[in-house]
């Protein structure tokens, strides 16, 4: 699964398997299509390559995390999910967490928790908390994402309902769940 730059040599040999060339075909393919089932295709296919820390390098060289972000603030659904599943698969790395909370990562994942695509939402909650840090913390437990955290948690999803208790348990404190109950008790009178 996961493999070290010396394990990949080792195992491919000098001339290695043109992983930064494969990717730089794909960012290129990306950019010059005309076509959305292209596109979709080819950001399914960065998605998957982000996962792997070998590959790290080469995204950020190849200026993936910025093409992942700008894939947020698409109007077609699935580049979105696209988009946030690749955040999500490389942002637990410190120079891409890092990366893509400079470029205002945590505004762009904000936006994804209302997305009508269960798996666009279920990555950008995942993505908010890997992304949280000493510094980011603040901003990712802010009120709209806590009191849109316990709307969730009271999902009949299974996998929404979890993932957000296990959001609001991990990353907020009693205030700030408490503040949000208020402002959901104020909305529904």
């Amino acid at each position: 699964m996961f493999s070290t730059k010396e394990q990949l040599s080792k195992r491919t040999g000098p001339h290695g398997i043109g992983r930064f060339s494969y990717l730089q075909a794909l960012v290129i393919e990306f950019q010059d299509t005309d076509s959305l089932e292209s596109k979709q295709e080819v950001l399914a296919n960065l998605g998957n390559f982000a996962y792997d820390p070998v590959n790290y390098e080469y995204m950020r060289t190849l200026n993936v995390i910025d093409l992942f972000l700008d894939c947020l603030d698409e109007d077609d659904e699935k580049l979105v999910q696209f988009g946030i599943g690749g955040l999500c698969n490389l942002c637990l790395d410190k120079i891409n967490k890092e990366e893509i909370l400079k470029n205002s990562g945590v505004k762009l994942v904000m936006k994804c928790l209302s997305s009508p695509n269960e798996e666009t939402v279920l990555s950008a909650i995942t993505t908010l908390m890997f992304l949280v840090t000493p510094v980011s913390r603040a901003e990712i437990t802010a009120l709209p994402i806590v009191e849109c955290m316990l709307r969730f948690s009271e999902s009949t999803n299974p996998r929404l309902s979890n993932l957000a208790k296990v959001f609001l348990e991990d990353y907020c404190d009693r205030s700030q769940i408490e503040a949000a109950k208020q402002v959901q008790e104020r909305l529904s009178t």
